[in-house]
């Protein structure tokens, strides 16, 4: 069974930065991504990225997040930079077994789940 555990979340101002981070423990991974939700919102991608490190990108956060990925170590990250208000969020870690040559998938592709980050960006 795999586990997915979130760390780097909390309370950052305006235009600050933060690091998400994602540790796949049970398996080995395919590809993997971050999605965040706001209460009476539907989950909505930040970025994914492959096996191999093709990455795709929300619209609203390209240009200020990079994800990456260490294989060896079944973990993925989330640089955020300039966050603003709009990305205050519960941010969640996803993950397949499957490697799909594309990054950009559906969330149903997605077999697990994380139990989520909170970030909380404040003026």
């Amino acid at each position: 069974q795999v586990q997915l555990v979130e760390s780097g979340g909390g309370l950052v101002q305006a235009g600050g930065s933060l690091r998400l981070s994602c540790i796949g423990s049970g398996s080995s991974l395919g590809n993997m991504a971050w999605y965040r939700q706001t209460p009476g919102k539907q989950r909505e991608l930040v970025a994914a990225i492959t096996s191999g490190g093709l990455t795709d990108y929300s619209d609203s956060m390209k240009g200020r997040c990079t994800i990456s990925r260490d294989n060896a170590r079944n973990t993925i990250y989330l640089q955020m930079n300039n966050l603003k208000l709009d990305d205050t969020a519960v941010y969640y870690c996803a993950a397949s077994r499957r490697r799909y040559t594309s990054a950009r998938l559906q969330p149903s592709n997605y077999e697990y789940w994380g139990q989520g980050t909170e970030v909380t960006v404040s003026s």
